[in-house]
């Protein structure tokens, strides 16, 4: 079971998987959004309490056939709220999403079509990390996702690194 209350978006271009989801998840406790678009997506972001969790579908409109806009999607959201727990659940090349999906900051990958047990275990895991991240920041301590191009050099990295404290 989720823990009560917690948040969570579901971007997904198809209306019926969407809906599919969202009764399913809300039925464990989740309390659910959907977006259908990038744009849509977006706007969750911009408000006061952004989505803790969030399953994206790495192929949107107006390119489904590629992963475009969901990749920048995953961005976006990241910038604005690094603390959220993106799980990426997509149709497209296994391999290449989930390398640059965890390259940009995911917390986990999944290839449709999952199973809804699948899902809820990932879900939980990442719920897992959010509270525990949580709780080492009430002790002063943050965990940084950090991805910095090494052959760049070190002072790149400390750049980078420096860049995600400071948020």
């Amino acid at each position: 079971m989720a823990e009560p209350g917690r948040s969570l978006l579901i971007v997904e271009d198809d209306l019926a998987l969407a809906g599919y989801l969202a009764a399913a998840l809300a039925d464990q406790g989740y309390v659910v959004q959907q977006a259908h678009h990038r744009a849509q997506a977006l706007s969750y972001f911009s408000a006061s309490a952004p989505p803790g969790l969030m399953l994206l579908d790495l192929g949107l409109p107006p390119q489904p056939s590629t992963m475009a806009e969901g990749l920048t999607l995953l961005d976006d959201c990241l910038r604005q709220a690094p603390a959220t727990k993106v799980i990426v659940l997509t149709g497209q090349d296994e391999s290449a999403a989930a390398l640059e999906a965890v390259r940009r900051g995911a917390f986990d990958f999944l290839v449709k079509p999952a199973p809804l047990e699948t899902i809820l275990q990932a879900l939980r895991r990442a719920d897992l990390f959010a509270r525990e991240e949580t709780r080492l920041s009430q002790f002063g301590e943050a965990r940084l996702h950090l991805t910095a191009q090494l052959d760049k050099g070190p002072r790149e990295a400390a750049a980078t690194a420096e860049e995600h404290l400071l948020r």
